[in-house]
């Protein structure tokens, strides 16, 4: 009997240890156990303060070891700037002064010490953004020659402006659909010297202006601009009534009668339309020199078509350093408009209005220019 009971107390607990385990695996609490780590791990970084050299590297090892060395680095050539918003402005200053001097001493071949300076200020302010372009130049130059035993004498007075308005239809092609603004003049009155009391030019006599449209190809960095221009119109103005009467710089000059008495004054203003082609270039010829180079060809349709106007200058721009700089430039003038040699009989009566003739400058100097 104590055996059959022990049997059935073995079954008892058997069954009862396996319906505990079928509940337990079956039944869900309402709350979920299980929950997501709220934590994160960062394992540490070791940065050695100093680079050990590998002594011992197997020949099937492939490895590099970096070294950092300052021994070929070299200083900034220019200050750190600090950052600024960008601008589609790029602006320019430029203030130079030049000179050209030769001094003799007991001189054996003889010659006159002289000295000449040249100021210029030149600024520009120019906008680029997409599909416009807009350029505009200010140039002032300004020079005296002097000379042993001899006044002062000008050697280059120009006052120039230029405002360039672009439109492109895509921001891929280089060329723009154009109109183009331009003046020129001088600042004092210019002389044949050593004649000092009949002045032959004068500030707007004669003054220049140009209006017009057309094309205008300008690559990216903006080094070069051809513009040409199929509907232009050229004003020449001589606001000095004297020279007007004399018929200078293409004007209608005044009517007089067999005394010389004057009728009717001669006009200020004498107005063309025609063609126009520019082209500004700049380059680095070699190092330290670069090369500017800006060309102007005007014909007019209506009295003098083929009979071109031209105004070229080319400077090369040495440099010795931040400050020092060195200029050799040429400058030619050719204007149908323009006339020398002109004759007069006793009475003082013009006989012979001149001839067109090729006016040419050239330029040396060693001077300062300073940006800012």
């Amino acid at each position: 009997m104590n055996y059959a009971y022990l049997k059935l107390m073995k079954y008892h607990l058997f069954f009862s240890f396996l319906f505990l385990f079928i509940y337990n695996g079956t039944s869900q609490d309402s709350l979920s156990t299980a929950s997501e780590v709220d934590t994160t791990i960062v394992n540490t970084i070791v940065i050695r303060k100093t680079q050990e050299k590998i002594k011992h590297i197997p020949r099937s090892a492939k490895l590099t070891n970096p070294y950092i060395s300052f021994k070929r680095t070299t200083p900034l050539s220019k200050k750190f700037k600090r950052f600024r918003i960008p601008s589609f402005w790029i602006k320019e200053n430029h203030l130079g002064v030049s000179f050209n001097e030769a001094a003799f001493v007991n001189w054996n071949a003889g010659g006159n010490n002289s000295i000449t300076g040249l100021a210029n200020l030149k600024v520009e302010r120019n906008y680029k953004f997409r599909y416009i372009q807009w350029d505009n130049y200010l140039e002032l130059k300004y020079g005296l020659n002097a000379q042993e035993d001899r006044k002062l004498r000008k050697s280059g007075d120009e006052i120039r402006m230029s405002s360039t308005f672009g439109y492109r239809k895509d921001t891929i092609t280089n060329w723009y659909y154009s109109v183009k603004a331009n003046v020129r003049t001088q600042f004092s009155n210019g002389y044949k010297y050593p004649d000092r009391t009949t002045p032959i030019s004068r500030f707007m006599a004669p003054g220049y202006f140009f209006f017009g449209a057309g094309n205008s190809y300008i690559t990216p960095d903006q080094k070069f601009n051809l513009y040409t221009s199929p509907v232009t119109l050229k004003a020449t103005y001589v606001l000095d009534q004297r020279l007007a009467d004399n018929g200078a710089f293409g004007v209608k000059k005044a009517i007089t009668d067999a005394n010389g008495e004057i009728i009717t004054p001669g006009e200020t203003v004498f107005v063309e339309l025609g063609l126009l082609i520019t082209n500004t270039w700049q380059t680095n010829v070699a190092k330290n020199v670069k090369m500017k180079h800006r060309v102007s060809l005007y014909t007019d349709y209506l009295s003098s078509f083929g009979n071109v106007d031209v105004d070229w200058e080319l400077n090369f721009h040495l440099t010795v350093n931040k400050y020092i700089k060195a200029n050799i430039g040429t400058h030619i003038i050719y204007d149908d408009d323009i006339l020398f040699d002109e004759i007069k009989d006793a009475n003082g009566l013009v006989i012979d209005s001149g001839v067109p003739r090729i006016q040419f400058k050239q330029i040396l100097g060693v001077g300062i220019l300073y940006d800012f």
